[in-house]
């Protein structure tokens, strides 16, 4: 479907004030630039794309931002889609490694300790910078050692399958391949609920990661793979469809049909992010039973869970966590955005967009902080001395009767 809601820009210029990237390149000229005034003059003649639009982060704050509901990352996104170049070069090796996250990880995990080693020794990520163009002060994503997520809930499915109440569980590449306990700490939260939880058949990368290094091929295929999948799923069991990712549960809902043209209609209204469909059965007294745990807290709220306006789902579910001690830190950007940080041309943009946040926890000294994404738990890992985990896992925590009947291995 064509997007036509670049008419309704006012220009107001607020999405250009939000933009974490138009405040540190002075070279990108701004979504309302590129967005809906870019789409007006793209649309007579596409000499008008700009190659400066892959500076973009898709971060969404923009679309938060505008007062007239446009999509304006969309409209930048689908313009990359028709107009960007994809010449044969080493960028577009490493634009094809990190986006194709699914085909990695199933390469990948069966020699996690070797990949892992060889990827943070120095001489390797040297020669990855100045060949690949992947910055040398980023690691790459480690892959669980004890194997995927899919692997370790097998061996779960007949004691799920017990539960009167189903959820079916969109783990995305993440809980798959790097760290399958979000995924355990899922399972036994819901458990806890008196709930059992399904997978999905044939799951696909949920297409983001090919969206932003510019495979829009793959990613449609994946995105149909992705609905029939959720489709025969709801046709044997209708029940809520959940994500751990606040960008895959975005990307589930509203990218397939505004940027990939895939018709999700089906199945969109029983997509939902993890908090929002906890705290709505916290509020109708299906609550586990949690223990006081007595620390101190910072939570980062991840652009996308803004974007698609859950963070307030996520805040009051860790004020229902006893003993927490809450400190939420000012909505900014962390500079991660996926896959845009690990880019050297952008790595610099990014540690910009992301000093504020850094130097906040770093100054708190929290216990843990706090996130949705799994992009920004790496960011403020790399970039502050303290770990970030997942709400789930901090719930997963707090739970006063630990379930030990789930298979570890």
């Amino acid at each position: 479907m064509e997007n036509t809601s670049f008419d309704q820009c006012i220009k107001c210029t607020v999405c250009t004030v939000y933009c974490p990237v138009s405040k540190h390149n002075p070279d990108f000229l701004g979504p309302k630039t590129y967005g809906p005034d870019g789409e007006r003059l793209r649309r007579k003649d596409p000499a008008y794309y700009d190659e400066m639009m892959s500076a973009c982060t898709n971060c969404k704050r923009c679309e938060t931002a505008c007062p007239s509901g446009v999509k304006i990352g969309d409209i930048i996104a689908i313009a990359r889609k028709k107009h960007a170049k994809k010449p044969l070069s080493p960028k577009t090796v490493r634009d094809f490694i990190l986006g194709h996250t699914d085909l990695m990880g199933s390469l990948s995990t069966p020699f996690a300790p070797i990949v892992n080693a060889v990827t943070d020794v120095k001489p390797i990520k040297s020669l990855m910078h100045k060949t690949l163009g992947i910055h040398d002060h980023k690691r790459l994503p480690k892959y669980a050692r004890g194997g995927t997520f899919r692997r370790w809930f097998n061996k779960q499915r007949a004691q799920q399958e017990k539960f009167d109440r189903q959820v079916h569980y969109f783990h995305g590449c993440y809980v798959n391949y790097n760290n399958p306990q979000q995924g355990k700490d899922l399972v036994k939260v819901l458990n806890a609920m008196g709930i059992g939880v399904t997978l999905l058949e044939k799951e696909q990368c949920c297409g983001v990661p090919l969206i932003a290094n510019g495979f829009f091929k793959k990613a449609t295929q994946n995105a149909q793979r992705n609905v029939s999948a959720m489709t025969n799923a709801l046709q044997q069991h209708s029940a809520p469809i959940l994500s751990t990712s606040s960008t895959c549960a975005m990307t589930l809902r509203d990218e397939y049909p505004h940027v990939l043209n895939v018709d999700n209609g089906a199945v969109r209204d029983k997509i939902h992010y993890i908090s929002r469909f906890l705290l709505t059965e916290f509020m109708h007294g299906n609550q586990p039973k949690m223990k006081k745990l007595n620390l101190r807290v910072d939570y980062h709220t991840p652009c996308h869970l803004e974007k698609s306006g859950n963070q307030l789902y996520t805040i009051e579910l860790l004020r229902a966590i006893p003993g927490i001690h809450l400190n939420i830190l000012d909505s900014q950007c962390c500079g991660s955005a996926g896959t845009y940080g690990f880019k050297a041309e952008h790595y610099q943009t990014s540690i910009k967009i992301g000093t504020p946040v850094f130097d906040t926890i770093t100054e708190n000294q929290p216990d843990f902080v706090i996130t949705d994404c799994e992009t920004c738990k790496w960011q403020i890992e790399e970039n502050t001395p303290h770990q970030a985990i997942h709400p789930l896992s901090l719930i997963a925590m707090a739970l006063a009767n630990d379930d030990d009947s789930l298979t570890d291995n």
